[in-house]
């Protein structure tokens, strides 16, 4: 199964923290075809790391069109803070068709995964 791994992290987070969060939810079997993130955050280094790391591309996607993703898990908190309402699930979504993972928060990464 191919998947698209959203991240949502604030600034200063580790590659070894991204990569721990992935790892803790990808399903087995999983292979990983991209990262996505917040446009704003896609150039931090943790995440520009992991995706060198595991060679995963990395995708940022504006906040605007994170919004305009239904999700099942909207946080108003992140809506207050980065002008989207879901950043990991939405951006997992834009790149697979369905949630197989729904958002999931590790530490200070919150990923989601979409197949």
């Amino acid at each position: 199964m191919e998947v698209t791994v959203g991240v949502g992290a604030g600034a200063g987070v580790s590659a070894e923290e991204v990569l721990a969060a992935v790892d803790a939810v990808l399903p087995a079997g999983a292979r990983v075809t991209a990262l996505a993130t917040l446009d704003v955050r896609a150039a931090e280094p943790g995440l520009t790391g992991a995706a060198a790391a595991r060679g995963w591309p990395l995708t940022g996607h504006p906040a605007a069109v994170l919004a305009a993703v239904a999700v099942p898990s909207p946080s108003a908190r992140v809506a207050a803070a980065v002008g989207t309402a879901s950043v990991a699930e939405a951006a997992a979504l834009l790149g697979g068709a369905r949630l197989v993972v729904p958002k999931a928060v590790h530490g200070r990464v919150t990923v989601a995964v979409a197949a």
